[in-house]
């Protein structure tokens, strides 16, 4: 249930996060920054950022899978999701940093995203923690 939870939390963030960089749009204020990106290339852009959101949704749905099966007699497929998962919620954890250093370093940076930012690594260190702490567990659930 924690990872779950933890993991919603965080997605609930990461589109919050989205939304309040689009709150000026409502002040008449354009939310707009300097892209280093070809037009051509938003299309891979935007899968990407397709991608790194349906990743934790799955993990969220392949969770509660896992955690409904008989502790007992686990299926195959659950000890490598468990190491699977640990491995993703790393990787996470360090594109959260990474992004929030460029928040920081933003001269224009607001600090409410910062903020926020802030609130989703130490998610993303909470996900860690219970994903090592499931990876060891015998049982589950």
């Amino acid at each position: 249930m924690r990872l779950q939870a933890l993991w919603l939390g965080w997605l609930l963030a990461m589109l919050f996060h989205v939304n309040l960089g689009l709150m000026p749009l409502f002040h008449g204020i354009s939310p707009q920054i300097e892209s280093q990106v070809a037009p051509s290339q938003l299309p891979l852009v935007f899968g990407a950022m397709l991608a790194y959101f349906l990743l934790p949704l799955a993990a969220l749905v392949v969770i509660a899978y896992a955690s409904s099966e008989d502790p007992d007699q686990p299926p195959r497929w659950v000890r490598p999701w468990q190491r699977f998962h640990l491995a993703l919620s790393v990787v996470y954890t360090f594109t959260n940093v990474g992004h929030l250093m460029a928040d920081i370093l933003v001269p224009d940076s607001r600090p409410d995203q910062v903020a926020l930012m802030v609130v989703m690594v130490v998610l993303g260190l909470l996900i860690n923690r219970e994903a090592w702490l499931w990876r060891g567990q015998r049982r589950y659930g």
